[in-house]
């Protein structure tokens, strides 16, 4: 397995996902995983987004859950310049991973390279809770990367290379490329997550894997190929 914890994955909870947490983390486990994050959509991904409910009750799960370390996340969408996210702190209160993402049906593409540069910069100024920035190489969301990772550098943060995007979101392979040239540069961790929609997804990331290997980016700089990695990184129970 090239990683150890998925960490970032939807269950049916997301209306565009299909399988039942149970099923992605039976997959996991059949895999040889050591853990995997739950990070459905925020609210206002219309029409698909969980509830509040659903990310204050996650501390009802225990720690492990069928012998994986099951980390309690979302995927908070950032709306607009000012780098509002649509979680409020109750919500966020028992999450122990949070990605932040730009989707279409939440913050205006035609806002511009500028405006997504100033959203993304502004939530990792404004919500301490955020940990990963997701699939930043989005050819819709185009930005000012370094100044972007400037930031993330600066707060300690993390950048995902989302597998899922180099089949789905237009430009990916090329500005993901772009971002970790970046990342290796400034030493900044990434993790490799599948975006899962489907359990038979969970843990395959040989996009993203292929692509780092080909740039030659530092293996430890990789959080996620040991739960023990990314707990200490983030400050996990284990």
């Amino acid at each position: 397995m090239i990683i150890a914890v998925d960490t970032h994955t939807h269950t049916d909870v997301s209306h565009h996902a299909y399988s039942t947490l149970e099923e992605n983390l039976s997959a996991a486990r059949k895999k040889g995983m050591e853990g995997l994050a739950v990070t459905n959509h925020g609210p206002f991904l219309a029409n698909d987004g969980a509830d509040l409910w659903h990310f204050s009750s996650l501390k009802n799960f225990p720690l492990y859950v069928k012998g994986l370390r099951l980390i309690k996340g979302a995927e908070v969408n950032i709306l607009n310049p000012q780098g509002d996210i649509d979680l409020d702190g109750y919500s966020l209160a028992p999450l122990e991973l949070v990605v932040a993402s730009m989707h279409t049906p939440c913050f205006d593409t035609r806002l511009g390279p500028d405006a997504v540069t100033e959203g993304y910069i502004n939530a990792l100024d404004r919500h301490a809770k955020i940990n990963v920035i997701g699939h930043m190489g989005d050819g819709r969301y185009k930005c000012d990367y370094r100044a972007v990772l400037q930031k993330v550098k600066e707060t300690g943060r993390i950048v995902e290379i989302n597998h899922h995007s180099f089949d789905v979101r237009r430009g990916s392979a090329e500005n993901c490329r772009d971002i970790a040239l970046i990342c290796k540069e400034m030493e900044i961790p990434v993790v490799m997550s599948t975006d899962a929609h489907f359990s038979e997804d969970v843990g395959e990331v040989y996009n993203s894997d292929k692509m780092l290997r080909e740039i030659d980016f530092p293996r430890e700089l990789i959080l996620n190929t040991s739960l023990k990695k990314l707990a200490d990184y983030l400050g996990l129970e284990l």
